[in-house]
């Protein structure tokens, strides 16, 4: 394993992989550099001279400036260094050429729904209309589990606190994902709980429900029964013994939607972890697949990467109103635009959101832009898409799985156990963390800066996604874990 690494050759600041010690000395692009204090690993070392509000240059772009002079050898971090970003920019559209090679078919084992979708697992889920019943919709599903045979894999419920006492798009969005979900097909069946007086009722979110078979979507007001359980168990048998009739079977990759999240993060994640799942989305779409990017904010400062990436100017329009729209919403709500890194970030090494952003945008590939969804809305064109959502790692995740995501790929750099409506496969960032969390992480990006080749890597990576996809459960699966949360934008009655 190499002790640092230089990004690109025009950055003026090396990443440690381990600890430099004070005094020690490393030779970059042939110049000899001796620590002048202890760099952690993870974080960056000048390896030049960089005056007062000079550019910090890491991944071959400005990260920030200096707050003071930093001396060759010194830690560069959030004590000397300052974001250079603005507010709302005005941006003109530089295309770059990408180009995309179809390569051969790959399959894996799922679900072919009625209605051509494809699912990677045949859950029965309960979906509540509002937080009022989430008790009961938990405890319907732990009695179901009993019941469950054949192919279903387990009933499930996705408790969250709205669906009353909300207004306008704040309202819309949550009846916009609730219908996303009973709509996603990794649920052979699924049961719409409602409790009868909310604003979000059963006969509202049929209208953003549409369309449904009657044999795999079931309703039950609870206050229109004496007993509301007993009620839930009749239509969950029946759910389940609808969904047991589906066998997995081979589908082709090309039918795979994967959403790719970061949290987390630390100064591996720009390096191993992050490029990995850019790699992995370039082979999944050379072979006709669909992969979706999300957190808006952590795209701010890397944007342009993004927008001169789209396929046409119309796509650039809509991801120009993508950022500037999410940049609105924080100063809409009075907060600082560019204040993102969490504390964790900063202790891994990560110091400004251009930092944080510049590492996130990694896990796009090189691949064209070739959709933008607004938030709820659900992917309809292969390639890649970005999603508008925030950076919460709940939020996003679920909103990944609502747009159609079979699976979310989530890095991360300091660990986390939580999971999605889908299944969620954490990769660490450093094989410490892989080796320390083996209950929480499923694959170990850490191995690039040891002796791994990012393209064997990524294909490695691929075959254990098509493997998730084929029924292999991952971590948070194993534990019963199963999550869901939904952007709150408005007031609360």
């Amino acid at each position: 394993m190499k002790d640092f690494i230089k990004i690109n050759e025009n950055d003026n600041v090396i990443v440690a992989l381990k600890e430099l010690t004070q005094g020690e000395t490393v030779t970059v692009a042939g110049n000899s550099v001796t620590a002048a204090e202890t760099i952690p690993a993870g974080h960056k070392m000048a390896i030049a001279d960089i005056p007062e509000g000079g550019d910090v240059i890491k991944y071959g772009f400005r990260i920030g400036n200096a707050k003071e002079a930093i001396p060759a050898g010194h830690w560069v971090h959030t004590h000397n260094v300052k974001t250079a970003l603005g507010e709302l920019l005005e941006y003109t559209y530089e295309p770059v050429k990408t180009e995309t090679k179809q390569t051969e078919e790959r399959t894996f084992l799922g679900f072919n729904r009625p209605d051509g979708k494809v699912g990677v697992r045949n859950e029965v889920w309960i979906i509540p209309t509002v937080g009022c019943v989430n008790n009961i919709a938990t405890a319907m599903a732990k009695a179901a589990n009993a019941k469950v045979h054949g192919t279903v894999e387990e009933v499930i419920a996705f408790p969250h606190p709205y669906g009353c006492s909300q207004m306008g798009d704040d309202q819309e969005h949550t009846r916009t994902i609730l219908a996303d979900l009973v709509n996603h097909p990794n649920a052979g069946g699924v049961l719409v709980l409602g409790l009868g007086c909310e604003n979000s009722n059963i006969d509202e979110l049929k209208k953003y429900i549409g369309a449904y078979d009657e044999n795999r979507v079931k309703f039950l007001v609870c206050q229109e029964h004496e007993d509301e359980m007993e009620a839930g168990a009749q239509m969950l048998s029946e759910l389940i013994d609808y969904a047991a009739g589906f066998e997995r079977e081979p589908i082709s990759a090309s039918k795979l939607i994967i959403g790719m999240k970061c949290g987390g993060s630390d100064g591996f994640s720009g390096i191993t972890a992050n490029p990995l799942v850019g790699k992995f989305s370039d082979i999944l779409i050379s072979k006709g697949g669909t992969t979706i990017l999300t957190e808006v904010p952590e795209m701010f400062g890397a944007e342009t990467l993004l927008m001169n990436r789209c396929e046409n100017e119309e796509l650039f329009e809509k991801t120009v109103d993508l950022i500037n729209n999410f940049k609105k919403y924080f100063q809409d709500n009075h907060q600082t635009i560019y204040e993102n890194p969490s504390p964790g970030n900063k202790k891994g090494g990560i110091t400004t959101l251009e930092d944080k952003s510049l590492g996130c945008t990694q896990k796009s590939g090189s691949a064209a832009v070739k959709g933008v969804l607004s938030y709820g809305e659900r992917v309809e064109t292969p390639g890649l898409n970005l999603l508008s959502a925030p950076g919460n790692d709940l939020v996003a995740s679920t909103a990944l799985a609502a747009s159609g995501a079979h699976i979310v790929l989530f890095t991360t750099g300091r660990g986390t156990p939580f999971a999605s409506p889908v299944p969620t496969v954490k990769i660490a960032s450093n094989s410490t963390l892989a080796g320390k969390k083996k209950n929480w992480i499923d694959f170990n990006a850490g191995v690039l800066v040891e002796d791994a080749e990012l393209e064997e890597t990524g294909q490695k990576l691929f075959d254990y996604v098509l493997e998730v996809a084929s029924g292999k459960k991952v971590c948070s699966e194993e534990a019963g874990f199963h999550d869901m949360a939904i952007f709150k934008q408005g007031v609360t009655l």
